[in-house]
């Protein structure tokens, strides 16, 4: 990414969250904040619509987007019922359960590049968002910043239990910053549990091609895709740092869990969530 611009794909997946809000029901994901944020009204949301020729895949990967933050969100809220106290998002982007956090007492790390960031705080500070006591921003650059470094600047407790929320982030970089992350993460405190999603390879010659269609999309907004896994070589991954429960899912299941089951999309999986899974492991 431009190293004085946000992430593009942040943008746009902030976009989707605040389209689903008028778009959708039933809502997976209740975020009254997304579209402020962005600037945007309801109405305006509303009147902008989709491109036709890519409806079912649009609406496809905005479910997902949704359903991997509501996710991720249950996950949180399960943790500060058990006392947890931490929660790192990292690659935060626009994202807005920092200013939406219920949960008294709960610490949420924002971690982002720090282009992405200071354009997310001009945001803020436009919409009137106040920021909470209990939020703390850490610019770091995943590529070449120490992340134990600038957030135990930022004043995170190594030493205590924590959740790390890592959403839209992972194929972005090279699969040794993913494993040093991912390392990082299971040196944590126990328990400390990871929320993150992933792509897989292609299985055919079919979706090799629509993946790499989708791979040109997203370079062509200079951030190129870096890593790939298959489920069991990331299981193998996260099992060798010494994690001991593992639980992935395919978008599809995963958007079905949250609405009407696998007819949501009557058929095959649309082609914007054939290789996307979201993956939580924890120790």
């Amino acid at each position: 990414m431009d190293a004085e611009e946000p992430s593009r794909t942040a943008l746009a997946t902030a976009r989707a969250r605040a389209y689903h809000q008028v778009a959708d029901r039933p809502l997976i994901l209740v975020d009254p904040l997304a579209g402020p944020l962005l600037g945007v009204t309801d109405d305006e949301l509303a009147a902008s619509g989709e491109p036709a020729e890519d409806r079912i895949d649009s609406r496809a990967r905005r479910l997902f987007f949704a359903a991997r933050a509501r996710f991720a969100e249950d996950r949180v809220a399960a943790a500060a019922a058990a006392g947890v106290r931490q929660v790192v998002v990292l690659g935060a982007g626009l994202d807005t359960f920092a200013h939406r956090n219920p949960h008294p007492g709960l610490r949420v790390f924002e971690v982002d590049h720090p282009a992405t960031q200071a354009w997310k705080r001009e945001r803020l500070a436009a919409a009137g968002i106040r920021r909470p006591e209990t939020m703390t921003f850490v610019p770091v650059d995943f590529e070449t910043d120490a992340l134990a470094t600038e957030l135990a600047a930022a004043g995170f407790d190594r030493a205590a239990p924590a959740v790390f929320v890592w959403l839209g982030v992972v194929f972005y970089l090279s699969p040794e910053a993913a494993h040093d992350t991912l390392a990082y993460i299971a040196g944590q405190a126990r328990p400390v549990e990871v929320v993150f999603d992933y792509l897989r390879p292609a299985g055919t010659d079919a979706e090799r091609a629509r993946l790499r269609r989708r791979a040109e999309r997203v370079a062509a907004l200079g951030e190129p895709w870096h890593s790939l896994f298959t489920p069991e070589d990331i299981a193998a991954q996260l099992h060798g740092l010494g994690f001991t429960e593992v639980e992935d899912h395919s978008a599809t299941e995963l958007v079905a869990g949250y609405l009407d089951g696998p007819a949501e999309f009557d058929g095959a999986p649309p082609e914007a969530l054939r290789a996307s899974r979201l993956l939580r492991a924890r120790r």
